[in-house]
C-alpha cells in the first residue's frame, strides 16, 4: 500500500536506461479529482472579446473523465457543430491546499503541464454556463508531462492548428497570476494532490474539424499534440 499520493512526494528511479519518447504511448500525467478552469484571463483575450478585466477569477469546472493524453484523439460530439481549441498553462497541485494565502502558493504546486481546453462553442453560448459545453470525454487532453523546474510569470503559451499558428501570448498578460488562482480557488474549494488548473486562453481561439491537428505549446514544457476525430 502507497503511504502518500504520488504527487507530494517525487524521487529519482535511479536508473540509467532511457527510453526514446517515440517508443513509448504518453498517457496523462496527472490523475485529478477536478479540473479548475480560469475563463477570460488574458488581457489580449479580454481585448478581443471587447469584455472588461474581470475583478476576481472566473472558475468553472471540467470533470475528470475529460482528462486524455498526448496523442490521443479528441472526439468532436455529434451533438455539437463547433468545438473550439484552447492552449493554456496547466497547473498541478503537490498537496492539499485550503485558505492558502497568495505568497505560499509555491509549496502546494508540483508542476506546470500543457492543456487544452477544448470546447463545444455553440452548447457554450446555447447553454449560458459552461458545463456541457467543457465537459465531453476528451476534452481536456494534458502532457506531455510535468515540468517541476519552471517559473510560470512569463512563458510563451501558444496553439498551431495544422502547423498554423493560431494563438501566441505569454503568461505575463494573465490577468490573475498563478499565485493569485491557487490562492482564490483553495478558499472555494480545497485542492487535491493532482489536481488541475486551467489557467485561461489567450486570443485566437478558433474551431476544429475532423482530421484537424492542434499542437499547444508552453515554453520551457514542451508539446502537446492531439488530433480531432
Amino acid at each position: 500500500m502507497m503511504e502518500t499520493d504520488p504527487f507530494s512526494r517525487t524521487a529519482a528511479a535511479g536508473s540509467s536506461e532511457y527510453v526514446p519518447v517515440s517508443d513509448i504511448s504518453l498517457l496523462s500525467p496527472c490523475m485529478p479529482t477536478k479540473i479548475v478552469a480560469v475563463g477570460l484571463n488574458y488581457r489580449d483575450h479580454a481585448a478581443e472579446l471587447g469584455m472588461p478585466l474581470p475583478d476576481e477569477p472566473l472558475i468553472f469546472l471540467k470533470p475528470p473523465s475529460s482528462v486524455t493524453g498526448p496523442g490521443r484523439e479528441i472526439i468532436l460530439p455529434e451533438m455539437s457543430r463547433r468545438v473550439d481549441y484552447e492552449a493554456e498553462l496547466g497547473v498541478v497541485i503537490k498537496k492539499r491546499a485550503s485558505q492558502v494565502g497568495p505568497d505560499d502558493t509555491d509549496s502546494y504546486i508540483l508542476g506546470y503541464t500543457c492543456l487544452n481546453d477544448v470546447t463545444a462553442r455553440d452548447l457554450q453560448k446555447k447553454d449560458v454556463q459552461f458545463t456541457r459545453s467543457k465537459s465531453f470525454d476528451t476534452f481536456c487532453p494534458v502532457g506531455p508531462w510535468i515540468e517541476t523546474e519552471l517559473d510560470p510569470s512569463d512563458l510563451s503559451v501558444q496553439s498551431r492548428l495544422n502547423g498554423k499558428t493560431v494563438q501566441a501570448s505569454r503568461t505575463n498578460r494573465l490577468i490573475h497570476s498563478v499565485s493569485e488562482l491557487v490562492s482564490f480557488i483553495s478558499h472555494c474549494m480545497t485542492l487535491e494532490p493532482g489536481d488541475l488548473i486551467a489557467t485561461g486562453t489567450p486570443r485566437g481561439v478558433g474551431p476544429m474539424k475532423p482530421g484537424d491537428e492542434i499542437v499547444v505549446s508552453v515554453e520551457g514544457i514542451g508539446e502537446l499534440k492531439n488530433r480531432a476525430v
